[in-house]
């Protein structure tokens, strides 16, 4: 795969996760709560894996990784669940912005682990994207004199649990192909949601006799399956800090899906905040062609 396929992998990633809130909303307006879809997410993600798995390898999965894909699976159930508390204290607006603490939070964990100082173009970037994420989730008129600690701790919540997610995902495993990477992901996935959220949706109905399942497979699908599968492919070869800056892509696809999905209204302010966050996105693969360039 040619080098500038894992960027754009990570684009597509990123975006497959912008379109889940706008899915959960929907849902809620079909009737069911926030943590029925987000356990029917997890629950039929993990199906859509075992069958891919047994579609593509027809044989028994060998475990390996036994540390990297219990917590990759954990990080994944806890992103969802703990940014769902979030919601619950604050607004969605200011909590979105809470989750994309997770560009510097994903970046500060790079340099830690390669014991490196931020790149200067990178520092920019982040700037970038901080103020477009301001911006474009609308909250610059947000009262948050009211909003108590616990919106503020679960929301840092997530963006850590988001970005401890892609440092797992840097991790590879030798003589795993990413078809049981995915298998092994979701189910660990499955397994903390269970804990986490409402099992009880498999056993009483809600998921098949209620129709929540045609929710759980969009959700599973773009939740689950492509995110999981994309960033362990990606990750490993662009690195924590890029994925963190590409990955910001998520806001962008969250808006513009709410809008022509939910029909809800973007301002001008919003649209600037998009440009802004793209042109974050960019400043570091403009720096490097570049560079390559020069040298």
């Amino acid at each position: 795969m040619k080098q500038w396929m894992y960027p754009l992998l990570i684009i597509v990633a990123a975006s497959s996760y912008g379109i889940l809130s706008t899915i959960i909303k929907l849902a809620i307006q079909d009737g069911f709560t926030a943590a029925e879809a987000v356990t029917s997410q997890y629950f039929t993600g993990f199906f859509l894996a075992l069958i891919l798995f047994t579609v593509v390898k027809r044989k028994a999965p060998v475990f390996k990784g036994r540390f990297i894909l219990p917590l990759a699976g954990l990080f994944t159930a806890t992103t969802g669940t703990v940014y769902g508390q979030a919601v619950v204290y604050m607004p969605a607006s200011l909590a979105v912005v809470m989750l994309f603490q997770f560009t510097w939070i994903g970046m500060l964990f790079d340099c830690i682990a390669r014991r490196r100082l931020p790149r200067r173009i990178e520092v920019f970037s982040l700037m970038f994207l901080l103020g477009g994420t301001v911006l474009a989730a609308g909250v610059i008129d947000a009262d948050i004199s009211s909003i108590p600690w616990q919106g503020w701790a679960w929301g840092f919540a997530s963006a850590i649990s988001f970005a401890s997610f892609l440092m797992i995902n840097q991790k590879q495993i030798k003589d795993m192909d990413t078809t049981t990477r995915l298998l092994f992901t979701s189910f660990f996935a499955a397994i903390a949601i269970f804990f986490f959220q409402t099992p009880e949706i498999v056993w009483n109905g809600t998921l098949f006799g209620q129709g929540l399942w045609i929710y759980g497979l969009i959700l599973g699908f773009f939740g689950i399956i492509i995110p999981i599968y994309l960033f362990s492919i990606a990750v490993p070869k662009v690195g924590t800090t890029m994925t963190s800056i590409l990955g910001a892509m998520e806001l962008p696809v969250a808006v513009t899906a709410s809008v022509i999905m939910l029909k809800e209204v973007i301002t001008s302010l919003q649209i600037a905040g998009i440009v802004v966050i793209l042109i974050g996105m960019t400043l570091p693969t403009l720096a490097e062609r570049r560079k390559f360039k020069h040298s």
